[in-house]
């Protein structure tokens, strides 16, 4: 019969793993390190597993399919998963294993520093929007090069907050959108600092953040701050003319400030 079904693009999946546990029909499995459908009948075609993919690899399409049988589906997941454990772990990159952690005191021993990182992943192409450490969170999206340019940055700018990294130059700027936008509407966040270097690149941090919360339809306090390239943080206020003509509750709270 021809139905709906998840297709993965091969050359998208990374086979970080994060489908897997969206998928509650247990349709999906790595295999050779790629997302695979396990059988076309455990797939109900509903797409659940679309929004924890960070590489916008899975897609809903219509072809020729067995037809979808949550019965065995669900024997499927009996056979294969002990319900009462946590979630299973993404079988592939480790570098996307979401993991909660206890931040080390910034007043270490003697010749040592501290760590205010309370949780893994933290690039924003990786940061799906299901992430326990995303609720009721403080968020700093930082430009990639801000931790190097600042010495105290988990001292001055990360503790207390929940850190996403990116670079608006070398990434997909839509993809960050997209990704920010479905965090922004489903997580319940409490505020949003956006930390960018003071050269122009990086400027389009605050512009896609502006577009995500526009997007979301969330009403979320935003702060802007510069970071200049010798470390030095700069008051600068993002102008409401940055997306010309649009109206958004989030970009109605976009402050400038010193840090």
């Amino acid at each position: 019969m021809k139905r709906k079904i998840i297709e993965i693009d091969e050359e998208k999946c990374t086979g970080c793993g994060l489908c897997i546990p969206g998928c509650a029909e247990g349709a999906l499995a790595i295999v050779d390190g790629k997302a695979k459908i396990v059988r076309d009948m455990f797939c109900d075609g509903l797409g659940a597993c679309l929004g924890h993919c960070p590489e916008g690899a899975l897609r809903i399409i219509e072809r020729e399919a067995e037809e979808f049988d949550e019965e065995a589906a669900l024997e499927h997941v009996r056979k294969t998963r002990n319900m009462e454990d946590a979630p299973a772990k993404p079988a592939g990159c480790p570098s996307a294993a979401i993991l909660r952690m206890a931040p080390a005191p910034l007043a270490a021993a003697p010749g040592e520093t501290g760590s205010s990182l309370s949780h893994w992943p933290i690039k924003i192409r990786l940061v799906p929007p299901h992430a326990p450490f995303l609720d009721n969170a403080d968020l700093i999206i930082a430009g990639d090069c801000c931790p190097a340019a600042s010495p105290d940055f988990h001292s001055r700018f990360l503790d207390g907050r929940v850190l996403m990294l990116g670079c608006p130059k070398f990434d997909n700027a839509e993809e960050y959108v997209e990704r920010l936008a479905q965090i922004f509407a489903q997580a319940r966040i409490r505020s949003i600092t956006v930390l960018e270097m003071e050269v122009p690149c990086c400027s389009g941090m605050s512009r896609i953040v502006a577009r995500a919360l526009d997007r979301s339809g969330k009403d979320i306090p935003c702060t802007r701050r510069i970071l200049g390239r010798d470390g030095r943080s700069v008051e600068e206020k993002m102008p409401l003319s940055v997306l010309p003509g649009l109206v958004s509750p989030g970009l109605a709270h976009f402050h400038g400030g010193k840090m």
